[in-house]
């Protein structure tokens, strides 16, 4: 049986599992997902040689191109982890190996399972990784969303936000103290690219979503213009995933957030 907590109207909080754990034939077996719920899965990319490697054999022609066109050998470490986590975190849903799942992108690149693999309804998905770190997002018969960002100091807020948000938001953000302007910035990045992500849009749509942080301080709304590609009813959960970070989830049904992991 899956260890999870089941939040709904509090703060989802994340717990970053291991590499070595969540690839480890201990956690082999069958996790179910009921319809208009969200499991997360964090993982810490940090693993041994060996776990690299055993991510490395799972992953397809591909992804093995993906990785080897990366300069750092730290990005490419990191790329096979999440590439093999998620793919052992699908396999659980799926009842196959990881290294048999196939996927495929769409033009925008969105990864998707192949329709031969996602059934009826549906299993989708979306995966988020920072500076070591990989947020994965699973859904049944609905397109799931999800993004992850480390806050840094060195970003041009102001700039930034006055180009590719919209008035409301960047008037918030420069209403904000000097030393919270950066989390408030990212705060409505991932709530806005979780939304984009999910519908599988480029980030030339960020100024076509206005987000409206709801008073619990963990959900949101989101405005769409009429004349916008996006579509409408977008539920979207903020993340609360450690001091310095900001993540957040969008669905258009999300009865309930599931944290997946043991040690929890």
């Amino acid at each position: 049986m899956l260890p999870h907590v089941c939040i709904q109207e509090i703060t989802v909080l994340i717990s970053f599992q291991p590499i070595e754990h969540v690839t480890g034939t201990e956690w082999l077996g069958h996790s179910r997902l009921e319809q208009n719920v969200v499991h997360l899965w964090g993982i810490d990319l940090n693993g041994s040689p060996h776990c690299l490697e055993r991510c490395a054999q799972w992953l397809d022609k591909e992804e093995r191109h993906r990785a080897a066109r990366l300069v750092r050998e730290e990005d490419r470490q990191r790329y096979v982890f999440a590439h093999g986590g998620l793919r052992v975190v699908l396999s659980r849903y799926l009842g196959i190996g990881p290294d048999v799942l196939e996927m495929y992108r769409n033009e925008s690149g969105k990864p998707s399972l192949t329709k031969e693999l996602r059934g009826q309804p549906a299993i989708t998905f979306n995966m988020s990784h920072a500076q070591g770190r990989v947020l994965i997002a699973i859904s049944k018969g609905q397109e799931v969303g999800v993004d992850l960002e480390r806050i840094r100091s060195d970003v041009a807020v102001a700039k930034l936000s006055e180009r590719y948000f919209v008035p409301t938001e960047h008037a918030a953000i420069m209403q904000s103290t000097q030393d919270q302007r950066a989390a408030k910035f990212f705060r409505y990045w991932v709530a806005k690219e979780a939304v984009l992500k999910a519908q599988g849009i480029g980030l030339s749509a960020l100024s076509q979503c206005e987000i409206n942080f709801g008073a619990d301080g963990v959900s949101a709304e989101v405005l769409i213009p009429v004349d916008s590609p996006l579509q409408n009813n977008w539920q979207i959960r903020l993340l609360s995933c450690g001091e310095g970070w900001e993540g957040a989830v969008a669905a258009q049904g999300m009865d309930r957030v599931v944290l997946c992991g043991r040690s929890l």
